[in-house]
């Protein structure tokens, strides 16, 4: 069974109390389209983005804690969050569990269809290929994503699901909302996680050396 994460009692937007919205939003809009399939913005709709792209890395931080990769995602309809999900594979030991499914999941029970018309994903890393499959067959209308992943990404960078003329629906693709601040979430975890497993190949190997010379 799927663990969920609990929505706040109100996801309503308040751009208002936005730290630092206008950095990150001129950032935005002077930033060039990673592709011919993404979209260009308004200022407001740019507002927005980072708005619930700030929850999405709120959430990749929660995967973090639990020893996840750090990525995290919202489902948006009309202004309102109506799912939320981060990476919880080796928590729940499914594979399926990547953060845009989990939020997908959660979404669709929200609206109770299986169709997220008029929806939009807000996800710290670009979808593998399995979620922008699922994105495709949800039928989401619109796809932000702060960091690119150059091996598997499946919204341009390694393939293009998300907009494929054989397919029967195309998703709008906004990329680079919060790029570097998710990016170096991962890049850290990534550093950790190397560092860790360097240091317990080393105390193999002393142990190992140890217990040879006991004898």
């Amino acid at each position: 069974m799927i663990k969920k994460t609990n929505l706040p009692a109100s996801s309503v937007v308040n751009i208002e109390k936005t730290p630092d919205l206008n950095t990150d939003l001129n950032t935005q809009l002077n930033a060039e389209p990673n592709s011919a399939n993404e979209t260009q913005v308004s200022e407001a709709q740019a507002k927005l983005d980072l708005q619930f792209m700030r929850r999405a890395f709120e959430l990749a931080q929660q995967a973090e804690q639990h020893d996840e990769i750090p990525v995290g995602a919202v489902v948006v309809h009309q202004g309102k969050i109506i799912g939320e999900g981060f990476n919880q594979s080796i928590m729940l030991n499914d594979p399926s569990s990547h953060a845009e499914m989990n939020a997908i999941r959660q979404a669709g029970q929200h609206l109770n269809n299986y169709r997220l018309l008029d929806c939009t994903l807000y996800v710290t890393l670009e979808p593998c290929p399995m979620c922008a499959g699922l994105l495709v067959h949800s039928r989401i209308e619109r796809l932000v994503y702060a960091a690119n992943d150059l091996k598997t990404g499946a919204a341009g960078s390694a393939f293009n699901l998300v907009n494929n003329e054989q397919l029967n629906h195309q998703i709008q693709v906004y990329a680079h909302v919060m790029q570097t601040e998710c990016s170096q979430l991962l890049s850290a975890f990534f550093k950790r996680r190397r560092q860790e497993k360097k240091a317990t190949k080393k105390r193999l190997r002393d142990t190992i050396k140890n217990s040879g010379t006991d004898h």
